[in-house]
């Protein structure tokens, strides 16, 4: 009778970089919250788990640079040949795309800087598009960091949500439609006259909303400097 082939596990100098990140990876695309545990990475590489910090000095060290990964998917995203509006709207579709296919990535590293070049590459991105619409200097670093720092607390705080126990989400969405209906309607009159409306808000509209005010925002900044003029600006 044929035995079953047995999964040696493999030793640090048999692993690689590359391989300990695409297996984070796989990990986080099947909605593990634990995708940055020695012990589950060993139990998916089929190695010794401390073999990991042969090739990163810690976990933090393999988050950042599993981010770093996950911001080149983002990039990929984003098509060639765009003015800069439709940049920063194809960089928060796919900002948004891409963690919630790696929600454990996306949640964790939502306030993290990964100082990588996948991380340089859309800082220039996005300065790219604010001096493209007429931004320069303290304003052009001002506008970026709050279109990055949107689409990051947006972005985490999606990712995080899909992480929850199905349970813990559905009761979160249908109290929009119960508890929110109940209140006491002389302390919350605006919740109750809107009740109906605060129930049919989805996401998707809310994230758009945010997106065009960013955009928006940058638009009326740039005109305001055009009229100053680049002696008073």
């Amino acid at each position: 009778m044929a035995k079953t082939p047995v999964r040696t596990r493999r030793s640090g100098s048999q692993l690689s970089r590359e391989a300990i990140i695409e297996a984070s990876l796989r990990i986080a695309a099947r909605g593990s919250g634990d995708a940055f545990t020695v012990r589950r990475l060993g139990e998916e590489l089929g190695a010794d788990p401390t073999a990991i910090y042969r090739h990163f000095r810690d976990k933090d060290e393999l988050l950042l640079s599993v981010a770093d990964r996950v911001y080149g998917e983002v990039l990929e995203s984003v098509p060639d040949g765009l003015g800069w509006k439709d940049r920063l709207r194809a960089l928060a579709d796919g900002s948004l795309r891409v963690g919630l296919k790696y929600p454990a990535v996306a949640s964790i590293t939502a306030s993290r800087t990964t100082r990588r070049i996948n991380e340089f590459r859309l800082v220039e991105l996005i300065l790219g598009a604010v001096t493209e619409a007429g931004l320069d200097g303290a304003d052009a670093a001002l506008y970026y960091r709050a279109v990055a720092d949107a689409l990051l607390a947006h972005v985490g705080q999606a990712a995080a949500y899909v992480l929850f126990a199905p349970d813990v989400r559905a009761g979160d969405e249908s109290s929009w439609r119960r508890e929110y209906r109940t209140v006491d309607p002389e302390r919350f009159p605006r919740i109750t006259r809107l009740s109906t409306e605060l129930a049919d808000v989805s996401p998707a509209p809310v994230y758009a909303v945010q997106v065009e005010a960013l955009i928006a925002a940058i638009e009326a900044r740039a005109a305001a400097r055009a009229d100053v003029g680049p002696a008073e600006n």
